[in-house]
């Protein structure tokens, strides 16, 4: 799939020399969330359970470029308002200024410069490292003096925990328009009490999902991995199936020295790929059937001894460990793709969905750290700022689907491209992160270890309604 309008752009650019001339009007995804940026990484936590990037997350799969009619796209009508040269502060961990790097970011670019000059209002972006985020722009909150305007803020330490307290704004009548913005960030993933408290003009949802060596593959003469997809076979059977077939010791040492799995321990994996949770709302959720066959699942990867055992490493040795080429699958993110692209030059590396859980309806990512953009409760006008990032964004994009440039760009197979916009298509969010007591690695430290999942269950349901009750009852 290449990009629409690709002759017509062409065309323009050798007729005019100016990138400016085929901006006409275009719609970008800024990766808010969690999927596609580097920069939003660090609040993904990981893919798998390690350090990450959230490359924005979240979104309905309208894509940028979604035409719609006015009443499908519900834009809000022209506005007119002075702010008085004032200036409106942009908050998050990355700069979020808009590059002039494609068609869709020069006509934001544009509509940004005219909307200064209607509406009277500068605009500076403030980045603050991840490492002292959230400390430092919560504390701004509570002391009455918001370090901005428009603040990008982790879902696990606002939902409820600032919505409860006041300190946000309730931002969802003023994000309609399906065209700019991502109608499942708002109304579902930064949702407290039937209202929205998070927004983002991206339409892109973090991917997660398994990346496998496909010349490793071929070597070991298996079956294709992409053949279970077309099949609709590829769930947690197949997998455990696969894994072990790629688990050989090839020289007949008597060591095994290929393996089918990268890493155990995929709470999050095990988790959003059956559509279960480890909590709802403020109930803990650990007995819900959906809930004990991931638990099961975890469990049999690690008493079945399917991964590949491992050697001490940190939460990076997963990731080593595919690298070295000798280990079949690796449950990894998109942003991942470019470094194990490089490092793995002389291997040819695809990528599948995280398989189906028997509950399951489709295939799906997970983000466990989720964020979006809010407005805090003092910044005034909230209606005029989510006007004004609805004009700046309100473009028809030159690309057919979120992440489109991205994923041509690290993925020549077509399955591939497909299949990691499967995965984004059906990415959910995981809320136990936003219980700091919640006893995460002792549920999957005790069902790896080979204890019974009632066992487990009926161990931890009272500390992790505890951890909850911490958090809601404040």
């Amino acid at each position: 799939m290449r990009l629409k309008k690709a002759a017509l752009l062409c065309t323009s650019l050798m007729l005019t020399f100016a990138l400016a001339a085929c901006s006409g009007g275009s719609g970008s995804t800024e990766n808010a969330g969690g999927s596609g940026n580097g920069n939003a990484a660090a609040e993904s936590g990981n893919a798998g359970g390690g350090a990450a990037t959230n490359e924005p997350a979240a979104a309905n799969n309208a894509g940028g470029n979604a035409a719609g009619n006015a009443e499908e796209d519900l834009g809000t009508p022209e506005m007119d308002f002075d702010m008085g040269g004032r200036t409106i502060k942009v908050v998050s961990w990355w700069d979020m200024a808009i590059p002039e790097d494609n068609p869709d970011n020069i006509q934001k670019k544009k509509n940004l410069d005219e909307l200064m000059k209607k509406h009277n209002f500068k605009i500076e972006y403030v980045a603050i490292d991840y490492g002292e985020y959230q400390q430092k722009v919560v504390a701004s909150l509570l002391a009455g003096e918001p370090i901005g305007d428009i603040v990008r803020l982790g879902k696990t330490y606002s939902i409820p925990t600032l919505v409860k307290q006041d300190l946000l704004w309730p931002i969802d009548e003023y994000t309609k328009n399906t065209k700019v913005f991502n109608q499942k960030v708002t109304s579902e993933f930064m949702q407290y009490e039937g209202r929205g408290y998070g927004f983002t003009e991206s339409q892109s949802n973090l991917i997660t999902g398994i990346y496998y060596n496909r010349t490793l593959m071929n070597q070991l003469g298996m079956k294709p991995l992409q053949d279970y997809v077309n099949e609709d076979n590829w769930n947690w059977d197949t997998f455990i199936q696969v894994a072990k077939e790629a688990n050989k010791d090839t020289n007949n040492d008597g060591k095994l020295d290929t393996w089918g799995l990268a890493q155990g321990g995929l709470m999050d994996q095990s988790l959003y790929s059956n559509e279960a949770s480890l909590t709802l709302g403020d109930k803990q959720n650990l007995e819900d059937p959906k809930t004990v066959e991931a638990f099961d699942f975890l469990s049999r990867i690690a008493t079945e001894k399917v991964a590949r055992p491992t050697e001490g490493g940190d939460w990076t040795e997963p990731g080593q460990f595919f690298r070295q080429g000798n280990t079949l699958m690796y449950a990894g993110a998109g942003y991942e793709v470019s470094g194990l692209k490089t490092d793995m030059k002389d291997y040819d590396i695809g990528f599948v969905p995280f398989p189906k859980g028997p509950s399951a309806t489709a295939y799906h990512s997970g983000e466990a750290l989720f964020q979006a953009l809010t407005i805090p409760k003092k910044v005034e006008n909230p209606d005029q700022l989510l006007y004004i990032w609805e004009k700046i964004n309100d473009i028809d994009s030159i690309y057919d689907y979120p992440d489109q440039a991205s994923l041509e760009s690290n993925f020549t197979n077509e399955d591939d491209i497909q299949n990691s916009r499967t995965a984004a298509d059906g990415m959910l969010v995981l809320d136990h992160n936003t219980f700091p007591k919640l006893p995460y690695y002792d549920i999957i430290g005790e069902l790896t270890a080979g204890n019974s999942v009632s066992t487990v269950i009926n161990k931890f349901k009272a500390p992790v309604q505890a951890a909850i009750d911490e958090v809601y009852k404040k």
